[in-house]
């Protein structure tokens, strides 16, 4: 759940309205005009306690997101589900949510009405314990719906303590009687709209209040263009918001209607690359960004950026009147593709951890830009898709990940050789790979392969090889893993041994995950000593890199083949060696197949209760990914004989017992566990 970025004033009548409406039904929808404190009423609610009936909460912000297609995708990520599966995102929240008593906050729904409507409907309908706390400008229309209206502060009393207290905050105070006086007035003028009463506190840091009270309503005004508009006695809020955007200079005014695209949080190096352009240097847009904070048209908090959406909404209108609608959506898609191509190139490298955190931030921005390249650029819009893939596909974004690539991959005609094509379809195949869609996905690998060919694209060639490996493994073959990316990996050793120095980035990284495949297929074949070999030769490679996606993988074969050879405290090691470098760039797949891994470790160490809050760990995860497959199928029989093992030393009922009591941790708290080890959990 997002912070509040400022003190919470008042609202105490409100609040016990929702706690009782909460408690009686299902469905609550908190509606009203924007502005009026919708969100920062269900954030409150949510601080002051899990309410009675529910054992946990998700906050699913719906603001940043304009493609209805991804709303189920987007409350998955709220849930910490990272799906692994081919199903509809609808399907897999459905599962996971089952019986369990969550209460699911969906804040800003007005934009998405028909789609918020669909999937509340079908969830409530298929979860008998989830309840639903919905911000929106308008109701849901859902059956049993309790809608609450939110009005502005019924007591002046409580409008001039949030005018205080903000006032306070910019740095003038009301001092005196006649303060309160003025103070009174302009907030019975406001008709005590919070978001108008904030607007009009930070305008305080540029004028005297005496002044601020006397100034006309502002002239510079826009018609309301959203079906959901502010009714005519909200008028405060669009009138405040006007007064805020005559205070700003011209070049002020540009930046705001510039920043007004950016679909959600954002970072200085982002508004530099879009709003930067004409009397806005990089420099111009620092300072004035600065100056917009300063005025509460922007909030900063820990270096990044945000608008609240009503303020978005007004510079976005004046973003169209200015004509720079589209020419702010392509700087922004081609800032967003340049940051994912820099990405894709660096992966393999010191950068990649840094690489998976930026990408999660643009998270937003990668849809939006997606989005409109679709529509404007379908093989841009490949592009993009194809290098971030491994970065999503780790963040279990594979449902999102699959929809944009095939769709483009329809609007892309395929014209003849192209590298982006051919990492498109490694991507789309990497995709259905781990969705466990292992038809469409060796299909998709022999085409990479054949359009790799074509291009002349030995990158595309390693790629395509580790596709195809990757597919064997997980489905038994290690021998017709190991055939396949001999070939691409001879290439790579010639390379090398003509010009240590040659090859691009990527290129060391299709070569990498090549050899990562061979050394699962020489573990697989039995063939642990060459195994064991090459993956601390590979892994001291990563090292030397700080490259962590692979070196996990090392690891985790590295943990296997000590616990096939019998040396149980490197088996230990190893797997808490994975677990540490996963917590740096998420994998909740590669998660689970660790834990697993660590259970049958300790168990062969004679730690058993640990052993079992691992195992129950595991399940923790598997369960968020949803996915059947639990690595390669030697796995599958190490862990049948290991619970077997268990359950004879503990007894059915103590080790079922702390199964469930893993299960129900918090994943961070068992992540952390598991890594670090030590005692277990109190009960």
């Amino acid at each position: 759940m997002p912070d509040d970025e400022s003190s919470f004033v008042g609202r105490a009548a409100e609040l016990r309205r929702i706690g009782a409406a909460l408690f009686r039904g299902r469905l609550v929808t908190l509606t009203g005009p924007g502005g009026v404190g919708k969100t920062r009423l269900a954030r409150r609610v949510v601080a002051l306690g899990t309410p009675a009936g529910v054992d946990g909460v998700a906050w699913a912000d719906l603001s940043p997101l304009h493609n209805p297609a991804l709303l189920a995708a987007t409350v998955a990520g709220a849930l910490g589900l990272s799906d692994h599966t081919a199903r509809p995102p609808a399907e897999a929240v459905r599962s996971w949510v089952g019986a369990r008593r969550i209460l699911l906050v969906l804040d800003c729904c007005e934009h998405l009405p028909a789609a918020c409507r669909e999937l509340v409907g079908d969830l409530l309908t298929a979860c008998p314990n989830l309840r639903v706390l919905a911000t929106s400008r308008e109701p849901l229309r859902v059956r049993g719906e309790s809608v609450l209206p939110v009005e502005p502060p019924a007591s002046v009393h409580e409008a001039l303590a949030l005018f205080a207290d903000r006032a306070a905050a910019a740095g003038s105070p009301l001092k005196d009687e006649e303060d309160r006086e003025l103070a009174t007035a302009l907030c019975e003028r406001l008709e005590r709209l919070p978001l108008a009463l904030e607007l009009a506190a930070a305008q305080l840091r540029a004028m005297p209040l005496a002044e601020l009270c006397a100034r006309p309503r502002a002239a510079v005004d826009l018609p309301v263009a959203p079906p959901y508009a502010t009714p005519p006695r909200h008028a405060a809020l669009r009138t405040t918001i006007g007064w805020s955007h005559e205070l700003c200079g011209p070049v002020e005014r540009l930046l705001w209607a510039r920043l007004s695209h950016l679909p959600g949080r954002f970072d200085a190096h982002t508004a530099c690359q879009v709003a930067a352009g004409g009397p806005l240097s990089p420099g111009a847009v620092r300072q004035h960004l600065a100056a917009l904070c300063a005025k509460s048209v922007v909030t900063e908090r820990h270096g990044t950026y945000r608008m609240l959406d009503a303020i978005r909404e007004y510079g976005r209108r004046w973003l169209a009147a200015l004509g720079e609608t589209a020419t702010v959506a392509d700087r922004h898609a081609g800032h967003v593709l340049a940051e994912t191509r820099r990405a894709h190139a660096e992966w393999f490298g010191p950068a990649q951890r840094g690489w998976y955190r930026r990408i999660a931030f643009l998270h937003s921005d990668l849809r939006l830009a997606a989005d409109h390249l679709l529509a404007t650029d379908p093989a841009a819009a490949l592009e993009l898709i194809g290098h971030v893939t491994f970065f999503w596909v780790c963040s279990g974004y594979l449902y999102e990940t699959r929809q944009y690539l095939e769709l483009a991959i329809r609007l892309v005609p395929d014209a003849g050789p192209d590298e982006s094509r051919v990492q498109a379809l490694w991507s789309l195949g990497l995709t259905r790979t781990l969705q466990g869609d292992h038809g469409p996905a060796r299909e998709t690998a022999v085409a990479c392969r054949r359009a790799a060919a074509a291009a002349l694209d030995a990158e595309g060639l390693a790629r395509a090889a580790y596709l195809e490996g990757l597919l064997h493994l997980l489905e038994g073959r290690p021998l017709a893993a190991l055939t396949v990316v001999e070939g691409p990996l001879r290439e790579a050793d010639g390379r090398n041994a003509e010009s240590p120095a040659s090859g691009p980035p990527e290129a060391e990284a299709a070569t990498a995950l090549c050899r990562l495949v061979r050394i699962f297929a020489l573990t697989g074949t039995g063939r642990l000593d060459q195994a064991r070999s090459e993956a601390l030769g590979l892994h001291e490679v990563c090292a030397a890199s700080d490259e962590h996606w692979t070196r996990s993988y090392l690891d985790h074969q590295l943990a296997l083949i000590a616990v096939l050879e019998g040396r149980t405290l490197d088996a230990v090691g190893h797997a808490r060696a994975v677990l540490d470098a996963k917590r740096h760039i998420g994998d909740d797949f590669g998660i689970a197949m660790a834990l697993d891994l660590l259970a049958i470790a300790l168990s062969d160490a004679g730690e058993e209760r640990s052993a079992a809050h691992a195992f129950g760990a595991a399940l923790r995860f598997w369960e968020t990914v949803g996915h059947p497959q639990r690595g390669t199928p030697e796995m599958a029989a190490l862990r049948d004989a290991c619970e077997e093992r268990l359950v004879h030393a503990l007894g059915r009922q103590e080790y079922d017992r702390l199964l469930d009591a893993a299960a129900e941790r918090e994943p961070r708290a068992l992540l952390s566990w598991a890594t670090r080890g030590g005692p277990l959990p109190p009960r």
